[in-house]
């Protein structure tokens, strides 16, 4: 766990910055580009963030942002969306992909939500989890920006970044999880996911990258010579 950042102010240039030295440097520097990331995805409460989270699987933000407000308009709230039948649904939230699949999720936790929660988003992990077409990270982003719990969602751009930057072996994305809350202060975590999220959205890409062009690759492995393979 890093205790003092002061003294990683500045980046160590050498192949054998430690993994602690990597970590607190990156931690200083996202800081330092994104002091207050925005959650992305447009929400006013826990339920639209919720409902927005779940939609954005293999889906863009973008798209999301887009067609949140046509679904909320007609119900944005347990008790209206219920009233909607999942073809209503489907109907709406098609443009964002797996809408068969999200549809009937959305229907199925909007009556959960209603019969054992009184209508109110649960701010329990376990209790998140068990609603239907709500995962782990999914849960774990309500947590955090709903409700300010510490939490570390994984997304793609989190496991290939922690991987480039040597913070995980990146086996699977409960082992960076994992890795990343060992490693950074958990008074970082509900912002810092969304740092390294911008960061590998703007600079660096699943192809545009690779480990060798952005400021913190170059910084945290300046001898790197070959792409970063990363594990999915």
């Amino acid at each position: 766990m890093i205790q003092d950042l002061a003294q990683f102010r500045k980046p160590i240039l050498n192949a054998a910055m430690t993994k602690k030295e990597r970590a607190a440097y990156i931690l200083n520097r996202l800081q330092q580009l994104y002091p207050e990331p925005p959650v992305p995805l447009d929400h006013k409460d826990p339920y639209t963030l919720l409902i927005a989270v779940l939609l954005s699987a293999q889906c863009t933000d973008v798209r999301v942002n887009q067609i949140t407000p046509l679904l909320f308009a007609r119900a944005d709230k347990p008790v209206d969306m219920v009233k909607l039948t999942e073809a209503e649904i489907r109907a709406i939230i098609r443009p964002c992909g797996l809408s068969p699949m999200k549809a009937k999720g959305i229907a199925g936790l909007s009556r959960i939500l209603l019969e054992k929660h009184g209508g109110e988003v649960p701010a329990d992990m376990a209790a998140l989890e068990a609603l239907p077409a709500v995962g782990h990270k999914t849960a774990s982003v309500v947590m955090a920006q709903a409700f300010g719990v510490p939490a570390f969602p994984v997304d793609t751009h989190i496991h290939r970044l922690a991987q480039r930057w040597g913070l995980t072996s990146g086996q699977n994305v409960v082992q960076t999880e994992r890795d990343l809350k060992r490693l950074f202060p958990e008074s970082s975590w509900n912002a810092l996911h969304l740092q390294i999220i911008f960061y590998g959205r703007e600079h660096c890409t699943a192809r545009g990258c690779q480990g060798l062009t952005c400021e913190i690759c170059r910084t945290v492995y300046p001898e790197r010579k070959r792409p970063k393979k990363t594990k999915k």
